[in-house]
């Protein structure tokens, strides 16, 4: 099954598409390269994308606004903040299919579609159905480095926690070859 808002970049980059449009800008959209995330930011983007609000969204941005990854950082700021969204032209991504539609589509064109039969230009889908709580939500991530050291402390505590989890189960498939230990036997007089 596909999910609404992801695309690939140039054909050949997985991304997350936040914003179609950008206001003042209808041929830019913000996206989310994938591979670059840390696997537990990604894995908790992705389920906000499948998500039924992620995919009943206009822009998936409304739904990250109100999240929180598991280190407490809200979504859409913890990404602005530590760069992890990129400002792209809207010809250089491809959408990939829905259920709908078995066609992939460049982001240009769904935009003119989806302005169309709103009766909107394309530069009025730029328009968020809730600016304030974007805005306030890129406003409250300018981390200081007190907080982001701590983000990164947390995500440093969350990977540590898989590398056991993974080394766990992998010594459950194949238990590692003990080490035997010499020791030395010692003749003791008693007199």
């Amino acid at each position: 099954m596909s999910f609404k808002h992801i695309g690939l970049l140039n054909n050949k980059h997985k991304v997350v598409v936040a914003y179609r449009t950008l206001p003042g800008d209808a041929l830019s959209a913000l996206v989310i390269p994938t591979a670059p995330l840390p696997t537990s930011y990604h894995d908790e983007l992705m389920k906000v994308v499948e998500s039924g609000q992620g995919q009943d969204a206009f822009e998936l941005a409304t739904q990250l606004s109100v999240r929180k990854f598991a280190d407490g950082l809200n979504m859409l700021g913890a990404l602005h903040a530590q760069k992890y969204l990129t400002k792209v032209s809207t010809d250089s991504v491809t959408m990939t299919p829905t259920h709908k539609k078995e066609s992939f589509i460049r982001l240009d064109e769904l935009n003119k579609i989806i302005a169309e039969q709103r009766g909107v230009s394309i530069e009025d889908l730029a328009v968020s159905p809730n600016p304030e709580s974007t805005k306030s939500a890129l406003n409250k991530t300018a981390l200081s480095d007190e907080k982001l050291a701590q983000s990164y402390r947390n995500q440093a505590d969350l990977m540590y926690k898989e590398v056991v989890e993974l080394r766990r189960k992998a010594d459950e498939l194949n238990p590692p070859a003990t080490k035997s230990i010499k020791t030395k036997k010692t003749d003791k007089v008693d007199a």
